[in-house]
């Protein structure tokens, strides 16, 4: 099993959970973050005065696959997340050893 972690643009995440749910992945983990990239933030105007926001709004999206589902999940947020533009995100992946539902306790995959 993998665990993908993808941060995103908020007003992403409609598109990314539909993608995910399609190739039956809906149970996710949605945090909202706020960070920066290479870009530092951004400079804006209001009110002809320039200031700056240095951490941005994001989505922080976690969920664990199969690993022969992997790609498909992979190549699915980038295609609905992706605006073309600085900032769209990363995508992040780990191997996850097991899981274990509390509940029943069971384990693997039949615990997410």
């Amino acid at each position: 099993m993998r665990k993908v972690e993808a941060l995103f643009r908020p007003e992403r995440l409609e598109p990314v959970m539909e993608e995910l749910g399609e190739l039956g992945y809906p149970g996710v983990t949605i945090t909202e973050v706020k960070g920066h990239g290479k870009q530092k933030g951004v400079t804006h105007m209001w009110r002809g005065s320039e200031y700056r926001v240095e951490f941005l709004p994001k989505i922080k999206l976690e969920v664990v696959v199969l690993d022969e589902d992997l790609g498909k999940v992979v190549n699915a947020v980038v295609r609905s997340a992706r605006t073309g533009s600085i900032g769209d995100g990363k995508i992040f992946i780990y191997n996850v050893d097991d899981a274990i539902r509390i509940r029943t306790g069971e384990s693997g995959f039949q615990a997410i």
